[in-house]
């Protein structure tokens, strides 16, 4: 262990005997940091040179930053066969999905800090998670775009799917 480490390991304990006594919790925590710490010394991290992986999610997001991409909409049935909803623009986003930071940091609290919820803009509370999905489809026989909330699973490609 290197002087870095060992400090490092006196200033973490220094600082835990501030706080009381130690849960559990810290005891585990601190183990297995020990744990994760050993590991990636004595086995390394992967040598990934490429980065693939990440460019092709850096193509993904740049795809869906696209103004006005048009997607066509789909749910599965029950026997697996796809159904077209519409077409429509962008991908779709889940219901839950909140515009800004669905917590935020209460003032000092008890001793500690309190993440208390935060409203969306428009002053309601989105839940954690949801089923549904909005997707913007473009309204047939116009050139007009509306939401459409969607409780089915839904697939949105870039190109017509084959519904069979």
């Amino acid at each position: 262990m290197n002087k870095f480490n060992i400090f490092a390991l006196v200033s973490c304990f220094a600082l835990a005997a501030c706080d009381g006594p130690a849960t559990s919790d810290d005891i585990q925590n601190k183990k297995q940091e020990q744990l994760s710490l050993n590991s990636v010394q004595s086995v390394g991290l992967p040598a990934i040179t490429n980065f693939q992986e990440k460019r092709i999610l850096k193509d993904i997001l740049e795809l869906r930053d696209t103004a006005n991409l048009r997607t066509y909409a789909y749910i599965t049935d029950i026997n697996g066969h796809l159904h077209k909803r519409c077409d429509s623009i962008g991908y779709g986003i889940p219901y839950a999905t909140q515009y800004t930071n669905p917590q935020k940091i209460a003032d000092h609290y008890q001793g500690g800090y309190a993440i208390l919820p935060q409203a969306d803009p428009n002053g309601l509370y989105s839940p954690p998670n949801a089923e549904g999905t909005w997707v913007l489809c473009k309204v047939p026989g116009s050139e007009k775009i509306s939401p459409i909330y969607i409780e089915d699973r839904v697939t949105v490609s870039t190109f017509p799917l084959d519904s069979n």
